[in-house]
């Protein structure tokens, strides 16, 4: 199912010989700063790891060097709220493979709003624009509705799609639906990186996790992320969880 002939993006290296200084931002962040290469899955990538790692600087800019909207959406999406996304795009090398994509996205969490209500002004022009996202203004859904509709009815197989904490907006039983929805579209060649947070969404099967931290890149297998342990942790022993972190004699206070 995952053979590399589907392949469209292969890898991502730093040109590291154009970087004018390592202590200056972006290149200072650890993403950034400890990147030789990166290899992705013919189906699933995973950037994981904590905040200020650098996982969505480096999935903005492979985006934009994909030739994608910073803020969100398809090659034909120029819209921009504000100039904030880095220059790390133009020192980065992309290597593709002989497939290319019949469809490329980026979703990102921090800027869906922005994102929607260009949909919208696109579908003044073209009334056919909404139909591509379930024939409803995204604006006039909840939060997560609008993000499912784009999930559930925007992507095709043969894409390439680059998301950003898809779930932000989505409860786990829709983080659920969302991994049944990824396996239905890899197994139509799609191809998928996803910077996460979710142990959900990085449970898909045999897909490729990489650690982002302080002291380097690494792959991971998926119990031995962070994510997966301390969820897994807190749910079995969730009492006793709650009396470390809260303090026992104030925890079941009824008042």
């Amino acid at each position: 199912m995952f053979s590399t002939m589907y392949q469209m993006l292969r890898s991502v290296t730093l040109k590291r010989e154009m970087v004018p200084s390592f202590a200056e931002y972006p290149f200072n962040i650890p993403a950034v700063r400890h990147l030789d290469e990166i290899a992705f899955h013919p189906g699933v990538t995973f950037l994981v790891g904590e905040n200020g790692t650098g996982k969505s600087t480096l999935l903005e800019a492979l985006a934009v060097a994909a030739g994608l909207n910073a803020e969100g959406g398809s090659r034909n999406f120029l819209f921009h709220s504000r100039e904030t996304h880095s220059p790390l795009h133009q020192y980065l090398r992309l290597v593709r493979g002989a497939k290319r994509p019949r469809d490329s996205y980026f979703m990102r969490a921090e800027s869906f709003y922005n994102l929607a209500t260009e949909i919208d002004d696109l579908d003044a022009a073209d009334p056919m624009m909404l139909t591509s996202y379930g024939g409803r203004s995204l604006h006039e859904q909840s939060h997560g509705e609008s993000f499912w509709a784009l999930l559930s009815e925007r992507f095709g197989g043969g894409g390439l799609y680059l998301l950003d904490e898809p779930e932000a907006a989505l409860s786990p039983s829709r983080q659920l639906s969302a991994l049944a929805l990824i396996h239905k579209l890899v197994r139509e060649k799609a191809q998928f990186v996803i910077a996460t947070h979710s142990p959900i969404l990085m449970a898909y099967p045999n897909a490729t996790i990489y650690l982002l931290a302080e002291d380097g890149i690494r792959k991971v297998p998926y119990r031995e992320t962070e994510h997966y342990q301390v969820t897994r942790d807190f749910l079995n022993h969730v009492d006793t969880s709650l009396e470390t972190l809260l303090g026992k004699d104030e925890l079941f206070d009824e008042g």
